[in-house]
């Protein structure tokens, strides 16, 4: 299918991470460089879907900390940039803010209505008091959730809570979305709501850009168009003991992004799991 690659939107420039100072400081993460561009294909709104994988302790959840700006990395940089700004800004380095993150727990303030949550969570809006109205009442519809608009926390299901919570981020903090394992612990059935909102966020919007991990690798293969595998490198034949990212699947390149699945991606799961278990 074909598509175009925009303006660059997510750059990882030469990043390590770690913890501890001086003599204690020990490395979790290094040399990791990305580029992601805009996805334009026409007829078609495109947001990007990213999935990361790797094996456990591999520090993929401290690179999605870094990614959100919740933790600065001790040399790199991690740029974004929202390339429908009235300023027509360049990248910006991410804050904590910048990017919307949405963990396992699905936190949710507990004495607020699904209704009131999307209202806090636009009170730094710049729309008017009409335009917050119709945008919550748009993705209470779209999002199925129109039954529960007035329910608290404890009153919703497992996947009624989640849907909330990414849409509490996309109002709050815009185009770019991590999500911590998002299908973890999930029925058949609330699998089918996370993809539907993987859908919905994609197609809302050219720059919304979803970064989600997952230990299901076909759900990496199915639903993403660019996967990264994290793992330990082997350099003149040593492992190394921080990690890195050792494999990038192009799914767009490879012909395999937004099509049915087939035997090709069954061929793809086959190569993750070979990157991850190589390292």
């Amino acid at each position: 299918m074909s598509y175009e690659l925009k303006d660059t939107i997510l750059y990882i420039d030469n990043v390590e991470l770690g913890y501890g100072e001086g003599s204690d400081y020990k490395c979790v993460l290094k040399d990791i460089n990305l580029i992601e561009k805009d996805v334009v294909r026409e007829g078609h709104t495109t947001g990007q879907v990213i999935a990361v994988v790797g094996r456990s302790g591999r520090g993929k959840s401290t690179l999605f900390k870094s990614l959100t700006g919740l933790v600065k990395p001790k040399s790199g940089k991690v740029l974004i940039t929202e390339l429908d700004t009235a300023d027509g800004s360049d990248a910006k380095e991410v804050s904590e803010g910048d990017v919307g993150f949405v963990d396992q727990k699905y936190t949710l303030f507990r004495h607020k209505t699904v209704e009131q949550i999307f209202k806090y969570a636009l009170r730094n809006s710049k729309m008017t008091k009409e335009e917050r109205v119709a945008t919550i009442d748009r993705y209470i519809g779209e999002w199925g959730l129109e039954p529960h608009r007035k329910k608290y926390k404890n009153e919703l299901s497992g996947g009624q809570k989640q849907r909330t919570a990414i849409i509490e981020q996309i109002l709050s903090s815009g185009h770019f979305m991590v999500l911590d394992e998002p299908f973890s612990g999930l029925d058949v059935g609330n699998i089918r709501d996370v993809k539907k909102a993987f859908e919905l966020i994609k197609n809302d919007h050219e720059l919304n850009t979803i970064i989600y991990s997952t230990h299901e690798l076909r759900l990496a293969a199915e639903l993403a168009d660019s996967i990264y595998v994290v793992g330990f490198p082997t350099i003149d034949g040593v492992k190394q003991e921080y990690a890195t990212i050792v494999k990038h699947f192009d799914l767009k390149e490879m012909g395999l992004a937004w099509q049915p699945w087939g035997q090709k991606h069954v061929d793809l799961v086959t190569a993750i799991d070979k990157a991850m278990m190589d390292s």
